[in-house]
């Protein structure tokens, strides 16, 4: 069985990447290329294909809108490429749909593939529609459950870190600095965007700058200028601008267990 191809990239080189993997599975067959989310949609319901290489920041439109534009009738199996490390929580989401992290592994490669070919041979690919659907059309006011890992990369691998490991999380330019003990992790989204994601009650902004999980803080000080810093179970001191502090104060006095003198 051969299965047909799009890859849709609006980086050149990107696109042939993929292509020129492609080359060596006899079992897929390229049959076009997109530049832009627009493109893409228009491809793939004039040509329908099998399975589709897109990726999530496109012009125009990006891949999960491209995604979310398909008839209910035309579903391709879609393996999403992304530089961007925020994007793979959503994937692990719905484990039919998988994802390749720029730049590609081969190995990694290989097995989004093999999946592909699994799910699409056995002409029952119900189950991905339905879970894609779910990820795509889930409802965005409906009450979440906090994140409960990160998708971090140690090298060329993606390793999941549980938030209930992480003591302080700070912005860090166009990336945030997920502090656990003595080491540190970059992941290249925003502040706002991680604390919408977090369990509310768990972790606190003290500054615009920082996030701390609150069962992690020992002690809080008060400074001269109404503004505070905390001092975590590990050592680490952190400033807490004057906008969080007073918030600060009454969750930690409320604590169970909390000791006022430690919290101002």
């Amino acid at each position: 069985m051969t299965l047909s191809v799009l890859v849709a990239d609006d980086e050149p080189l990107a696109r042939r990447g993929v292509t020129l993997r492609l080359q060596s599975h006899e079992e897929f067959e390229v049959i076009g290329e997109c530049s832009n989310g627009g493109e893409t949609v228009e491809f793939i319901k004039r040509h329908n294909p099998d399975l589709v290489f897109l990726d999530i920041q496109m012009p125009v439109m990006t891949g999960i809108d491209v995604a979310r534009s398909l008839p209910e009738h035309i579903q391709p199996f879609i393996i999403f490429l992304t530089a961007f490390d925020e994007y793979l929580m959503q994937a692990f989401e719905v484990h039919a749909i998988d994802y390749l992290l720029k730049p590609v592994d081969e190995g990694r490669f290989a097995a989004s593939l093999s999946h592909a070919y699994r799910v699409l041979g056995t002409r029952e690919p119900s189950n991905y529609s339905r879970n894609l659907n779910s990820f795509l059309f889930k409802d965005k006011n409906a009450p979440t459950e906090g994140l409960r890992d990160f998708a971090i990369r140690i090298g060329r691998q993606l390793h999941l870190l549980p938030v209930e490991n992480v003591d302080w999380i700070e912005a860090y330019g166009d990336y945030v600095k997920i502090h656990v003990g003595a080491s540190a992790h970059l992941i290249r989204e925003s502040l706002n965007s991680v604390e919408e994601r977090l369990t509310p009650g768990a972790f606190l902004r003290i500054h615009r700058s920082a996030i701390v999980r609150l069962n992690r803080i020992a002690t809080l000080s008060s400074l001269p200028n109404r503004d505070c810093s905390v001092t975590l179970v590990n050592g680490t001191s952190l400033r807490v601008s004057r906008t969080y502090s007073d918030h600060l104060r009454r969750l930690l006095r409320k604590r169970p267990g909390s000791r006022t003198s430690h919290f101002g």
